[in-house]
């Protein structure tokens, strides 16, 4: 009796949840070059990047948060601890002051699954130095 009830249990209970990422289609850097046109204000990538009200985000992918130099990151952001991989970048872009409160962001997010992916494929197109990734 006790083994059905735990296998009845196990049965019901919820598995690993995936995540928001995991959903995204493939993206495409060419795209995602015109979408990050939204993000250009305050951000730039490629060689000559610069700080502006955002920071660079050459070679973002793999990097830790709050750590570009010369950027005068929010407290939140520096003590966040993310390392940022594709997941935490798709969950960010989609709404990055639910994800990290505090952040001196103010960009309310991409809303469309395919916006996100594309983004994440135009920043992984670029490496540190700002040079293509290919």
């Amino acid at each position: 009796m006790k083994a059905l009830l735990l296998s009845t249990l196990l049965a019901l209970a919820p598995g690993p949840t995936a995540s928001f990422a995991d959903d995204l289609p493939a993206g495409d850097p060419v795209a995602g070059k015109t979408i990050f046109q939204k993000c250009a204000g305050c951000h730039s990538v490629g060689p000559g990047a610069i700080n502006k009200t955002g920071p660079i985000l050459n070679g973002i992918v793999g990097q830790k948060a709050g750590i570009v130099p010369g950027y005068d990151f929010s407290g939140a952001m520096k003590d966040s601890g993310i390392v940022w991989d594709e997941a935490k970048l798709a969950t960010y872009l989609r709404a990055p002051r639910a994800m990290i409160p505090g952040v001196k962001m103010t960009f309310g997010g991409l809303q469309r699954d395919a916006d996100i992916a594309n983004v994440i494929a135009y920043l992984k197109s670029f490496k540190l130095d700002g040079s293509p990734a290919q």
